[in-house]
């Protein structure tokens, strides 16, 4: 589910990861903002469903699909929580 679907674009980071937390989803992004934010709730320890980010100029749609099909694939919900994952470069 894209945050336009869930009629939240241009919503704040905050309430996008508050959804996405709710909904039990793991953020995938391209946005360094979602690192801050991401951050932000491991410093303060707050939970969140966790963040999956990827550099926008550095990697393509193609391997970003193939990560994420191994990363549903290989792991639960609970392993991704509270965490920011980089895919690689």
């Amino acid at each position: 589910m894209t945050v336009q679907e869930d009629g939240l674009s241009g919503e704040a980071y905050p309430t996008v990861f508050n959804r996405a937390t709710q909904l039990q989803r793991v953020l995938f992004t391209q946005d360094d903002d979602f690192l801050a934010e991401g951050s932000r709730r491991q410093a303060e320890s707050v939970s969140f469903s966790g963040v999956i980010y990827a550099y926008q100029w550095r990697v393509s749609i193609g391997k970003c699909v193939q990560d994420l099909e191994i990363i549903a694939k290989a792991s639960f919900p609970e392993e991704l929580a509270d965490r920011v994952i980089y895919l690689p470069l």
